[in-house]
Formats: C-alpha cells, sequence, structure tokens
C-alpha cells in the first residue's frame, strides 16, 4: 500500500475511532458525533473500494456508504430544521490528524474489518445514549433525534454484526 493511500486511511480510521467517544450531552453534541462518524464510515469504506481485493470487503464498503449516506442525509435534514449546526469535513479532518493509526502488519482488508467493528462498537454506544436520553421539549431537535439514534440502531447493530463476520474471515497478521 503506497503512502498516500497509508495516510488516507489513517486518517479516515483516525477520525472513526475517536469520532463517536463523546457522550451525547446535548443535541449538537450528538450531531456533531454522529456526523463524524457517517463521514468516516464513508470515506473509510471509499478507500476500502479502491485498495481491496476481496469482494466481501468492497461489497461491505459499498452498504456503509449507501447507508451512512442516508443516514447523514436524514440527520442533515434533522439539523437543519432544528438550527443546529453540522461541522464540515474540514474540522472533522483537523480533529483526525491529531490522532495517530498504528497499521502494524495487518492487511488493508484486515485493519478495514477491525476498524469497522471498532467504529460500529462505538457509534452504536453513542446512538444507545442518544436513544434512551430523556429528551426536552425546549431543547431544538431534542425529541427528533432521539427518533433518529431509535431508528437508527437495528442497521448500526447488523452492520456490526456484517463487520465481525468480516473481521473473523480477514484476521490480522
Amino acid at each position: 500500500m503506497d503512502g498516500f493511500n497509508l495516510r488516507h486511511l489513517a486518517l479516515a480510521v483516525a477520525l472513526s475511532a475517536g469520532m463517536g467517544s463523546a457522550f451525547a450531552a446535548t443535541s449538537n453534541d450528538f450531531v456533531d458525533n454522529a456526523a463524524a462518524s457517517g463521514i468516516a464510515e464513508i470515506e473509510t469504506s471509499r478507500l476500502a473500494l479502491e485498495k481491496s481485493q476481496s469482494a466481501d470487503i468492497k461489497a461491505f464498503a459499498n452498504q456503509m456508504i449507501t447507508d451512512h449516506g442516508k443516514a447523514n442525509d436524514e440527520l442533515a435534514a434533522i439539523a437543519k430544521a432544528n438550527d443546529i449546526e453540522v461541522p464540515d469535513t474540514t474540522t472533522l479532518t483537523k480533529q483526525a490528524k491529531a490522532k495517530i493509526l498504528d497499521m502494524r502488519d495487518e492487511s488493508f482488508d484486515a485493519a478495514y474489518a477491525n476498524n469497522q467493528v471498532m467504529a460500529h462498537e462505538e457509534t452504536i454506544k453513542l446512538f444507545k445514549e442518544q436513544a434512551n436520553t430523556v429528551t426536552d421539549d425546549k431543547a431544538k431537535g431534542a425529541t427528533e433525534l432521539k427518533a433518529f439514534a431509535q431508528k437508527m440502531l437495528p442497521a448500526l447493530e447488523k452492520h456490526l454484526s456484517h463487520a465481525k463476520e468480516l473481521q473473523a474471515k480477514h484476521p490480522s497478521k
């Protein structure tokens, strides 16, 4: 894997690994973290389409691009309707550059599968926290964001299950 693409994978993996860990204390925190996780999923999966030779990895990557793209669009619409700012890609890239990824001797497919398991576990945690919050009807978008999180959880859990299957098929060396 050449250095340029390794840096892109490192950036995308660092982005997805670090974006979902904050507690969803406010609607804006949830929007920020959910948007960051979704963008990272899409970017990492785009790289998987370029770098992987495995049909199962490419199929999963395509599904991630489709599903997370739709989820990001829905999240952006909810945020816009409630005057909640969504972070831009530049901000997320700056945050990701502060993180370091140690690829070790993993193949791309193993690194991608491992990242997908970790990223989905963190994203599910974030969405469960949002789905289980007591909503403040006075906070803009609180009810809509809670409903969005509840709606997305089954798909995220399905993604995690599939990512774990890929992880088993493409183990680290």
